[in-house]
């Protein structure tokens, strides 16, 4: 569990959604391997949010799996609640769960336009601003990291409700950030490219109808050679998460291997 970052983020207690695979979890173990004194993880399946906990917990940090559908209002209010329950504190939130079901702006229904942004926007907004109520109540300062995607600066035409979702919270990021810059309330994005997780490789199977292996053929046409890797990104989201990254607020980072505007 050795990092060069060890005990970046000692003793603090973070929430995140969508932590029990893919980039969430990634993010969690960073932060167990950064010295994070409890890490509330929530996702829908159950199984392997228990089993993510109990390997996080295993490596030294009061990990708990809640179960939390951020698309639904009153899991999102009981998810706040549970975690600043279980801590003697809330210092940071990772909104990392997400839906990215394929459609296009002729096609695409009314319910899928709906659990886009119920999923994508509204989730996270109902967090953060338990989040943020929970931190001026106690008069502390905290740090929100949002996983938005390149997407939201335009997107391909079969992900338009995805594209218009996480533009959506790109938005409600710097206007979270704005608000309570002067309460040491600190929000940020990472805008991620392409990436390689299991949340992403049931989408290429059920929309794209790609087959065991598609990752190294997607690859050879990427500028890297290979897709991102969250636990690269997860650095990122630490240190947007820690004290090191100062005042940095209201940014909305890309990471990508392709240039916007190139």
């Amino acid at each position: 569990m050795s990092t060069s970052h060890a005990g970046r983020n000692a003793g603090r207690f973070f929430l995140v959604t969508g932590g029990t695979q893919g980039v969430g979890l990634a993010i969690a173990s960073r932060l167990a391997r950064e010295g994070a004194a409890g890490i509330i993880l929530s996702g829908r399946d159950r199984a392997r949010g228990q089993a993510a906990a109990a390997k996080l917990t295993a490596h030294g940090v009061d990990c708990r799996f809640a179960p939390a559908d951020i698309g639904e209002a009153a899991d999102c209010q009981r998810l706040i609640e549970t975690a600043a329950a279980t801590f003697p504190s809330l210092d940071g939130l990772v909104n990392a769960a997400g839906t990215a079901e394929r459609s296009g702006l002729l096609d695409t229904t009314l319910e899928q336009w709906d659990h886009h942004f119920n999923v994508n926007a509204r989730g996270p907004f109902l967090l953060m601003q338990g989040l943020v109520r929970h931190l001026l109540a106690g008069a502390r300062g905290g740090s929100i990291v949002n996983i938005v995607s390149m997407a939201a600066h335009c997107g391909g035409p079969r992900v338009t409700p995805y594209s218009a979702s996480k533009a959506a919270l790109a938005n409600l990021t710097r206007n979270t950030a704005n608000a309570f810059a002067d309460r040491a309330i600190r929000c940020n994005a990472i805008m991620a490219g392409w990436m390689e997780t299991p949340g992403d490789d049931a989408i290429q199977r059920a929309f794209h109808n790609r087959k065991a292996g598609w990752q190294k053929e997607v690859a050879a046409g990427l500028p890297a050679g290979r897709l991102a890797d969250p636990n690269e990104l997860a650095g990122l989201a630490a240190y947007l998460l820690s004290r090191e990254s100062g005042v940095m607020t209201g940014a909305l980072i890309d990471y990508d291997q392709n240039v916007r505007g190139a």
